[in-house]
């Protein structure tokens, strides 16, 4: 990325990371542990994808980002609340997560879980009230919830998540890991995208930013499949070789890790033509490729 890009990026992280802190700074009687778990596990890093995203499809729209950073913060809820049940010993069971210890490790089980699910009703809680203070109206408060409850449940992540539980332990077609992937991550980062457009009010420009999410999300999982086996845990932050250790299937187990880099860049090429569809697309579109040769 050229360094106005980088310069934008970290800008967006900045602003995002503090409206993350106030969001979770408090420390509720009787509570106090769970609103530290909370906070450990939401501001233990990361690269802030789905946010940025969502301030950058606004910006790209016409809209305010400056705005609705708050409202961006909704999907890092949601996502760290994910995170945090993924790696419970029920799930993937993983002992560490972004370079230190997951928050069942930290905080025990039973609290990490409850933190995930606080965090889950959170992001709602964020999107609301914006609309009762009057910053954006009720109906696109309600357009908000509509699409960022459905990129969560059955028919999103933790639909995603249930058939990669289902799939462990036995060969899928590539059709139906496409459809687990576009599930447990693409869905996110698709509302992400989906929802800077709305709060722009740009509701011609939806399709266009569900494929690009499309391609996105999808480019996205495979480069992660990839990591999984050639990062390091110092890159990472987490064990290293997990997802064949748990039989999971991935497209590097489907194509080979040649293969899966080839369908990665096919992807990242989509995601960018479409991208072509919006004005001032030049610090996405960085970023788009930057994401193709992440190592972390």
């Amino acid at each position: 990325m050229t360094e106005i890009s980088n310069i934008k990026l970290n800008d967006y992280c900045e602003k995002i990371n503090r409206a993350l802190k106030e969001i979770v700074s408090e420390r509720a009687p009787l509570r106090e542990s769970l609103n530290e778990a909370m906070e450990y596990s939401l501001m233990a890093g990361g690269k802030r994808l789905r946010p940025v995203l969502m301030l950058e499809f606004c910006r790209m729209c016409g809209g305010d980002p400056e705005s609705i950073t708050d409202i961006a913060c909704s999907i890092e809820l949601i996502h760290t609340f994910s995170l945090i049940h993924d790696d419970l010993p029920s799930m993937d069971n993983d002992d560490y997560r972004r370079g230190r210890e997951s928050c069942h490790k930290k905080f025990g089980e039973a609290t990490a879980l409850l933190a995930g699910d606080a965090l889950n009703t959170l992001a709602f809680e964020v999107i609301t009230n914006a609309a009762t203070e009057g910053r954006i109206s009720a109906q696109t408060a309600v357009m908000l919830v509509s699409v960022l409850s459905k990129a969560v449940g059955v028919n999103g992540m933790i639909g995603g998540q249930m058939i990669d539980l289902g799939a462990e332990n036995r060969e899928i077609t590539i059709d139906e890991l496409v459809i687990l992937q576009r599930f447990k991550t693409g869905a996110l980062i698709e509302a992400a995208c989906v929802m800077g457009v709305i709060l722009a009010g740009r509701f011609d420009m939806l399709p266009a930013a569900a494929d690009y999410a499309d391609a996105l999300g999808r480019a996205f999982q495979i480069v992660d499949d990839i990591l999984d086996v050639t990062g390091t845990f110092e890159e990472l932050g987490k064990p290293i070789g997990s997802d064949s250790e748990q039989h999971k299937n991935t497209f590097v187990t489907a194509l080979g890790i040649e293969g899966a880099h080839a369908e990665a860049e096919r992807l990242t090429k989509t995601a960018l033509l479409t991208l072509m569809q919006f004005d001032d697309c030049g610090f996405l579109s960085e970023l788009t490729e930057e994401l193709l040769d992440r190592r972390s």
